[in-house]
C-alpha cells in the first residue's frame, strides 16, 4: 500500500442526502426514461421535434447545465501548472488516443461482426474520448478539476482535427484488413467543431466569464462559499434530466429488442472496465497521485457519444443501426461509469489512503 495520501478520512466532505444515494437516483431516472419511451410512444417524436440539425436541444441544455458547475469550480489560472506533467500527459494521450480506439475496434469486430451496422456504430463511438460527461464523473470521483479541464480542452482540439482521419483509417483501411467491407464516412472538420463547440464551448465560456465577473464583483470568498454551493446541485438535477431524456428516446426499442441492447452493451462494458483499470494502474505506476489518476482514468474510459450520435445520424440516418448503437452507448456508459466512481473510491482506500 502506498504511503501517498489523497485526503484523510477525517477531512473528507460528508455526502448530503442526494449525493449519498446518487446511484439510486440514476437508476430510477433510467427506469423513468424507459417507462416514458415505452408507455408513451409519441414521446420520442415530441423530444426530437426540439432538434436543430443533429443537435437535440433538450439533451444539449441538459449537458451544458450539467457541466457548468464543475467547470465553474475550475481555477483556470492553475491549468498550466497541473498540465506541466509530461510523463502523465504522454501516458494519457497514448492510452486514450492509440489504445482506446484500437481496443473498441477489436471488441466491435469480435462481438458484432454479424451485425455490421451495430459494429460500425460502436467503432465510431470509440474514435474520440469524452469531453462532456467526463467532467461530471471526475467531479463525483473527486479528481483534479484543473487537470480534467486541460485534458478536455486538448482532446477537443484533437477531435476537431483528427476524428475524420481516424474514421477513414478504421472504417476504410482497417476493416478490409479483417475481411470486412470498408465504409466511407464524409464528416467535415467544421461539423465536428460545431458539435464540440455546442457541448463544450458554451459551458466552458460560461464558467470562465462567471468566475471572472463574479469574483471581481463579489470577491473570491463569496464565490467559493456562497455561489459554488448554490449552483452545485444543478449538476445532479441536470444529469438526472439528461438520463431521462436519453432513455425515453429509445425506451420502446430497448424493451422490444433487449437482446440487441445486450449485444451492444457487452463490448462497451468490457471497454470501460479495461480502459479504466489500465489507465489507473499505469498512472499509479507512473507516480500519479489519486486526484490526477482518477482524472486520467475517467478521461480514458469515457467516449464522446454526442459526436458519435451526431455523426451516425448525419451519415446513416436517425433510424439506422449505427444511430441505435450510438444512443445505447451513453445508456450503458452512465451506469458503468457510476460503478467505476465507486471503484475509484475503493482504489483510493486500497492504494492511496494510509491508516491513521
Amino acid at each position: 500500500m502506498s504511503n501517498a495520501t489523497s485526503a484523510p478520512a477525517a477531512h473528507r466532505k460528508k455526502l448530503n442526502f442526494l449525493d449519498r444515494y446518487l446511484t439510486l437516483w440514476i437508476f430510477l431516472a433510467m427506469l423513468l426514461g424507459v417507462g416514458i419511451g415505452y408507455f408513451i410512444p409519441d414521446s420520442s417524436g415530441f423530444i426530437n421535434s426540439f432538434s436543430s440539425g443533429t443537435t437535440n436541444l433538450p439533451l444539449a441544455i441538459g449537458l451544458i447545465l450539467m457541466m457548468y458547475p464543475p467547470l465553474a469550480k475550475v481555477k483556470f489560472s492553475q491549468i498550466p501548472r497541473v498540465m506541466a506533467k509530461p510523463k502523465l500527459l504522454a501516458l494519457s494521450f497514448f492510452i486514450t488516443w492509440i489504445v482506446g480506439p484500437f481496443l473498441m475496434f477489436l471488441l466491435s469486430i469480435f462481438f458484432l461482426h454479424d451485425h455490421p451496422d451495430y459494429m460500425t456504430g460502436l467503432i465510431i463511438i470509440g474514435l474520440a474520448p469524452c469531453i462532456a460527461m467526463v467532467i461530471v464523473w471526475n467531479e463525483l470521483a473527486e479528481g483534479n478539476r484543473e487537470l480534467v479541464a486541460g485534458l478536455v480542452g486538448i482532446n477537443s482540439l484533437l477531435q476537431v482535427f483528427f476524428f475524420s482521419i481516424y474514421a477513414y483509417f478504421y472504417l476504410e483501411i482497417m476493416l478490409p484488413l479483417f475481411g470486412i467491407k470498408g465504409l466511407s464516412i464524409d464528416i467535415t472538420v467544421i461539423e465536428i467543431a460545431k458539435t464540440v463547440g455546442v457541448y463544450l464551448g458554451i459551458p466552458f465560456l460560461a464558467a470562465i466569464v462567471s468566475r471572472f465577473v463574479l469574483i471581481k464583483w463579489k470577491g473570491e470568498e463569496w464565490f467559493t462559499r456562497r455561489y459554488i454551493p448554490f449552483i452545485s446541485p444543478i449538476t445532479l438535477f441536470s444529469l438526472l434530466f439528461t438520463i431521462v431524456i436519453m432513455f425515453s428516446l429509445k425506451g420502446s426499442m430497448m424493451v422490444l429488442i433487449p437482446m440487441d441492447v445486450i449485444k451492444i452493451a457487452i463490448p462497451l462494458v468490457i471497454f470501460f472496465a479495461i480502459m479504466f483499470t489500465l489507465m489507473f494502474f499505469a498512472g499509479k505506476y507512473a507516480g500519479a497521485n489519486y486526484e490526477d489518476n482518477a482524472t486520467l482514468a475517467f478521461t480514458a474510459s469515457g467516449n464522446n457519444f454526442e459526436l458519435a450520435i451526431a455523426v451516425s445520424i448525419g451519415v446513416f440516418g436517425i433510424n439506422s443501426g449505427q444511430a441505435f448503437a450510438g444512443v445505447i452507448g451513453p445508456l450503458v456508459e452512465v451506469p458503468a461509469l457510476i460503478l467505476l466512481v465507486r471503484l475509484a473510491f475503493w482504489l483510493r482506500k486500497r492504494y492511496y489512503v494510509t491508516a491513521n
